[in-house]
């Protein structure tokens, strides 16, 4: 009788998935595997993503007992706990769904190593180097990229895997108890698990549902007008194969072009994703510094305090604030918001994007390294694929544009629940008498703006001309 491990990794789902499906092939028995990799859980986990993590790891083992089965979950560096695992149930093969970022690459050499390792499928629609150049080249800019991609074949609805009603896993093989965390903060809109995952797709993709009017309000940060599917997709409640199938059955049910352009929009995103992911594979070096050899000696001032009143929502901008509170209460931030908070941290307050990235990372449930560090390389100008260095988003236009009624400003700004949608976005400008009827005295109950938003753009055009003039 042949025994297989499956290792779960990103892949925290039993519909789709080819790994898993890989394993049951092979076996007669096959073993559901998580390892706690103590490197990946200090150096690379936000508290509220390991809590995410963890809940959703309960879930699988719930689901897995649908099936009478169960997840294994052992501690550990990964070739030492998979090796233990080997001897323990006598495995001759272990299977894993690839994953793409330096750490799993190294990892998954030094593992195939010593153990039949063999990696099936992707957490990507295309695994990285798919889509290349015609002499075989990466893209680095994001439109052709998406127009060769656009052209592979279209995932099917037929290609996809349904769920196993069934796995064989030995009795006799210890597992440790998934660790208790303090959970998840009350304001986290996400249920954790495969379910909830496919739960929200059919929602937000269904006849009449957000994905018809996703090209028109995705940017409103005060509307429930996303998939908020980007956590299910970082641990692979959900695989992109299925959001992909999601996106081309809207489309091909549109029956306006208004809700075509809207899945095709969404779909935009997924691609987006696998763009980021491409660009990590190939220029791992991205992580460390900016892609951009002529942006790569920004003088950076880092105030430190600036820093933290950036960290802490207390920049005297109320789109910042908000967002930035938004973040570390609830482990999730609205794509739009995220790119005005970068754009003020980088180019009004002129702090290293790195410094950024890092709180992200400790803070967002969804964060991914690829995604991550994409969209902060693009906010900052220093990317592959970059806004113009020059583009610097005005958060008060903004707030106005993105947060008209002030709704969700004064959902994570409570001091200013009281202000008048005249002066809610510029709080600053408000009479003293305002003020006292307000109950929102400035430089008491809410800050000042800590930078002038203009001077501050013209101070950090000047600090990237000068970094281009140096490679000149």
């Amino acid at each position: 009788m042949r025994t297989a491990i499956w290792w779960v990794r990103r892949d925290m789902r039993l519909s789709d998935n080819q790994a898993l499906t890989a394993a049951m092939q092979h076996g007669d028995r096959v073993i559901p595997a998580f390892v706690l990799d103590p490197t990946l859980m200090t150096r690379y986990a936000g508290t509220k993503r390991v809590a995410f993590l963890l809940a959703g790891l309960r879930q699988l083992d719930a689901d897995l007992h649908r099936c009478e089965s169960r997840l294994i979950v052992r501690h550990g560096a990964p070739l030492d706990a998979l090796t233990a695992l080997v001897q323990e149930s006598g495995a001759t093969a272990l299977f894993a769904e690839s994953d793409y970022t330096p750490y799993a690459l190294g990892r998954d050499r030094q593992v195939a190593q010593h153990l039949p390792l063999q990696l099936v499928g992707s957490h990507t629609i295309y695994p990285p180097g798919t889509v290349r150049k015609a002499d075989g080249t990466p893209y680095i800019v994001f439109t052709p990229y998406s127009r060769k991609w656009n052209d592979l074949p279209r995932v099917q609805a037929s290609q996809l895997l349904p769920p196993p009603s069934r796995i064989a896993t030995p009795t006799a093989i210890t597992s440790m108890p998934i660790p208790e965390e303090l959970g998840l903060p009350s304001t986290v809109p996400f249920a954790p698990g495969e379910a909830n995952a496919h739960h929200r797709l059919q929602a937000f993709a269904a006849d009449g549902g957000p994905i018809c009017q996703y090209a028109n309000l995705r940017n409103r940060v005060d509307l429930e007008a996303t998939s908020g599917l980007s956590p299910y997709l970082r641990f692979g409640m959900l695989s992109a194969r299925q959001a992909a199938v999601a996106a081309y059955q809207a489309m091909s049910g549109a029956g306006t072009c208004e809700v075509h352009k809207g899945a095709q929009t969404w779909l935009n995103e997924l691609i987006w994703r696998e763009f980021y992911v491409d660009v990590l594979y190939h220029f791992p070096h991205v992580l460390q510094q900016s892609f951009r050899p002529a942006l790569q000696a920004i003088a950076w001032e880092n105030d430190e305090d600036r820093f933290a009143a950036w960290c802490t929502g207390q920049t005297g901008y109320p789109i910042v604030d908000a967002a930035m509170r938004q973040l570390v209460g609830s482990g999730w931030m609205h794509n739009r918001a995220r790119m005005i908070v970068a754009s003020f941290l980088v180019k009004d307050l002129l702090i290293d994007w790195r410094w950024g990235e890092r709180f992200f990372m400790q803070h967002l449930i969804d964060g991914d390294p690829a995604s991550n560090n994409g969209g902060w390389q693009w906010t900052a100008g220093t990317g592959t694929d970059a806004a113009p260095y020059f583009r610097v988003f005005n958060p008060v236009l903004q707030n106005k544009k993105f947060d008209p009624d002030a709704t969700y400003l004064r959902r994570w700004l409570p001091e200013l629940t009281h202000v008048p949608i005249k002066y809610v976005h510029t709080p600053w400008k408000m009479p003293l008498d305002i003020q006292k009827e307000s109950r929102c005295i400035m430089g008491t109950d809410y800050p000042p703006p800590i930078v002038d938003h203009r001077a501050a753009r013209q101070r950090t055009l000047a600090a990237y001309r000068a970094a281009r003039a140096q490679t000149d």
